[in-house]
């Protein structure tokens, strides 16, 4: 049983002392918690090798499918299929960062892969800094934590950078309106982006302007002339782009093969984040110890948790008994896609009950650590908690 570490300081003045106080709106406290969960040593070690080792698993798979032309049953639009070969085969196409999501690890629990973020992570600003800025705030600042995802980014933009030398390092970072979380996150990409060396700007999506022979331009507001950028990261799923904006498709992919930008996350890592790849994982290395059965009909002799291909935060998903009766369920706007059903596993409990899901970044590398909490199933309710290493 999980018994986490009371903090009796909020972070708050730690993080204006530290010049991050921007992080302070109401889209991100609220969902903070005064504890941490104690890790030891071993167990951190453990994240980081369990991260690394899927991340290698993840490449095998997306290959599989590529190899093997899966992509209707991945769900990938048949539109973003040819941008996907192109990013994939170029290894100037680098995978800035993601975010495994993990059971087990702590109290015992051997660490169980529930699912991989692979383009549109969230939960950056809580993880690489004000988990940091909470230990601060209790004076255990120099107490450790697994957690270098600041400087990770750093590195990754800085390796995007060299990889691609005959561009200049211009970024454009866009959200959609009305997500003030995604803009915090976005924020913190921004300041790793200027210190590896970019030039950075922020837009909303639907204030940029794509051509197939050019590139990517926001409108200067000053002097009413477009500026171009010859990197775009887009805090907008991949799928949505396929499924409901064709034309920005078939545009970034003219853009990606006429070499007018490098469009972060690369568009390959679609496939990371389809959870069609747990059942290939499952099919390749079946019975590994990281993996959890993952089938395309739902499990008959254990209890599963039946996902869509694409679902977010939890929408959509049902925890199914073995008689195939529902014991939760999330509903959502996700209902029409296709359905995976993997083994169901409980999550490590403290004593009030309340779950805790690991989330480990991966940036080139594990890099850091974090934990959600919330009900039998993690959805847009639950709250971020910080660890210590002890």
């Amino acid at each position: 049983m999980i018994s986490p570490y009371f903090l009796q300081n909020t972070p708050q003045q730690a993080l204006s002392q530290a010049g991050w106080d921007w992080m302070l709106g109401n889209d991100t406290l609220p969902y903070l918690t005064n504890e941490a969960v104690l890790v030891k040593p071993a167990e951190t070690e453990a994240y980081y090798q369990a991260a690394s080792t899927l991340y290698d698993c993840y490449v095998e798979a997306a290959q599989y499918i590529i190899d093997h032309n899966l992509w209707e049953e991945a769900g990938i639009p048949a539109n973003l299929v040819e941008i996907i070969q192109l990013t994939w085969n170029d290894d100037r196409h680098w995978h800035l960062y993601g975010r495994f999501d993990l059971a087990g690890g702590v109290d015992g629990k051997p660490i169980k892969l529930i699912e991989f973020n692979a383009d549109t992570a969230t939960c950056i600003p809580e993880t690489a800094v004000v988990q940091w800025a909470h230990l601060k705030a209790n004076d255990l600042e120099n107490s450790p934590q697994f957690n270098t995802l600041y400087e990770a980014l750093v590195g990754q933009f800085v390796t995007i950078r060299q990889k691609n030398s005959d561009l200049t390092p211009t970024l454009l970072i866009a959200t959609m309106r009305d997500y003030p979380e995604d803009d915090t996150n976005a924020a913190v990409l921004g300041e790793a982006a200027r210190e590896a060396g970019f030039d950075v700007e922020y837009a909303f999506v639907d204030e940029v302007e794509l051509s197939a022979a050019e590139g990517v331009f926001k409108l200067n507001a000053q002097d009413g002339q477009f500026e171009k950028f010859d990197f775009w990261f887009k805090l907008l799923p991949w799928e949505f782009i396929g499924h409901d904006e064709p034309e920005m498709a078939d545009l970034l992919t003219q853009i990606v093969k006429n070499r007018k930008a490098v469009v972060l996350n690369p568009a390959y890592t679609l496939l990371f984040q389809s959870k069609y790849l747990l059942k290939v994982l499952w099919d390749l290395f079946p019975y590994h110890p990281l993996l959890l059965r993952t089938e395309t009909k739902p499990l008959i002799d254990r209890s599963s948790v039946e996902k869509v291909l694409f679902g977010r935060e939890g929408a959509n998903v049902r925890i199914l008994e073995e008689t195939g009766a529902v014991s939760s369920s999330v509903e959502g706007e996700y209902g029409h896609q296709a359905r995976i059903y993997q083994e169901y596993v409980e999550f490590p409990r403290d004593a009030l009950g309340k779950r805790y899901q690991a989330g480990v970044f991966f940036a080139g590398e594990a890099c850091a650590l974090g934990f959600r909490r919330g009900g039998k199933i993690i959805d847009n309710t639950a709250q971020f908690v910080g660890h210590l290493v002890q």
